[in-house]
C-alpha cells in the first residue's frame, strides 16, 4: 500500500466511519427536528447541498492543484478540543450545542488530514452546515414577530378601506374574529430564504458588498412577503369568512408568497452586480 493511497483514501475513510459512529445520536436528533420542527424543515436539504458544494470544489480544483495537500498538525488541536466539547455536551443532552461541536470536529479532521489548502477549499461547505442546526431561542421571537406582522398587515388593510380593529394579537373584522399566533410570524420563510441567499452569495460572482447585501436584504424581504401574506389572509377572511381563510388559504399562501419573494431576488442580483455564476465552485 502506497503512502499516497493511505493518506488520501484509507485514513479519510476510517475517519468518516468513526465520525459517523460517534455523532449518530446528534444526527438522529437532527432528523427528528427536521421532521417535526416546521421552522427547520429545510434543514434536511442543507447536508446534501454542503456535500455537493464540497464535491464540486474538490473536483474543479483538482486540475489546478494536482499534488496531494500537506497535512497540518494544527488541526489536531481543534479536533481534540471539539471532540472533548462534543462528548461533554452529548452527555449533557445539549444536542444543538453538540451539533456545533460536531461541525468543529469535521473542520478539525479536514484540517488535520488535508492541510490548510484543503480547509480553505471546504470552509464554506463546512460553515454552511451550521444552518441545519435548530436554535432553541427561535420560539422566543416568533410571537413578537407575529405581532409586528399583524400590526403592519392590519394597518395596510385599514389603509385599503377595510374596517378592522387590532387589540394585542386579536384582530376584529366585521364578520370574523382572528388571533395572530406564532404560525403567522413567517420565521420559517425567513430562515429558509436566508439560507438560500447565503448559498447564492457563495455561488454568484460579484463585488463583496453586493453579495453581503444579498444576504442582508433577504431578511426584510422575507418579512415584507409575510406581511403581504397576512394582509391577503385578512382580505380572504373579510370576503369569504375566517373558516375559508384558515382551513385552505392559510396553508398554501405561505409557499406562494415565499416563491414570490424568491423571484424578487433575481432582479435584485442584477442590481447588486451579482448576476453570473462562479465557475470555480459550481
Amino acid at each position: 500500500m502506497t503512502p499516497f493511497r493511505l493518506k488520501t483514501v484509507i485514513l479519510p475513510l476510517i475517519a468518516l466511519i468513526l465520525f459517523a459512529t460517534l455523532t449518530w445520536p446528534v444526527w438522529r436528533w437532527l432528523w427528528g427536528e427536521w421532521m417535526g420542527n416546521e421552522y427547520y424543515s429545510h434543514g434536511i436539504l442543507i447536508l446534501p447541498v454542503a456535500l455537493f458544494l464540497a464535491f464540486q470544489r474538490l473536483r474543479l480544483d483538482k486540475k489546478r492543484y494536482p499534488a496531494s495537500p500537506r497535512s497540518n498538525n494544527l488541526g489536531i488541536l481543534l479536533l481534540g478540543v471539539a471532540l472533548i466539547a462534543f462528548v461533554w455536551l452529548l452527555n449533557q443532552k445539549a444536542y444543538y450545542l453538540a451539533a456545533f461541536a460536531m461541525i468543529l470536529m469535521a473542520t478539525g479532521a479536514v484540517w488535520t488530514l488535508g492541510g490548510t489548502e484543503l480547509l480553505r477549499k471546504l470552509l464554506f461547505p463546512l460553515g454552511y452546515l451550521v444552518l441545519m442546526i435548530p436554535l432553541p431561542f427561535i420560539d422566543r421571537v416568533t410571537l413578537p414577530l407575529a405581532l409586528f406582522t399583524g400590526v403592519c398587515a392590519g394597518d395596510l388593510v385599514r389603509f385599503l378601506g377595510v374596517d378592522i380593529t387590532i387589540v394585542g394579537n386579536a384582530i376584529s373584522l366585521p364578520n370574523a374574529e382572528l388571533v395572530i399566533g406564532a404560525q403567522c410570524s413567517g420565521i420559517n420563510s425567513l430562515i429558509a430564504l436566508t439560507a438560500l441567499m447565503i448559498l447564492a452569495a457563495y455561488i454568484l460572482q460579484g463585488p463583496w458588498w453586493g453579495r453581503l447585501l444579498l444576504v442582508v436584504l433577504s431578511i426584510p424581504l422575507a418579512m415584507f412577503g409575510n406581511i403581504l401574506r397576512v394582509t391577503s389572509l385578512l382580505f380572504v377572511a373579510r370576503t369569504m369568512g375566517a373558516q375559508a381563510a384558515f382551513t385552505f388559504y392559510h396553508d398554501y399562501s405561505g409557499l406562494a408568497f415565499f416563491l414570490l419573494v424568491f423571484l424578487l431576488m433575481f432582479p435584485l442580483t442584477r442590481l447588486l452586480q451579482t448576476r453570473t455564476l462562479r465557475l470555480d465552485v459550481i
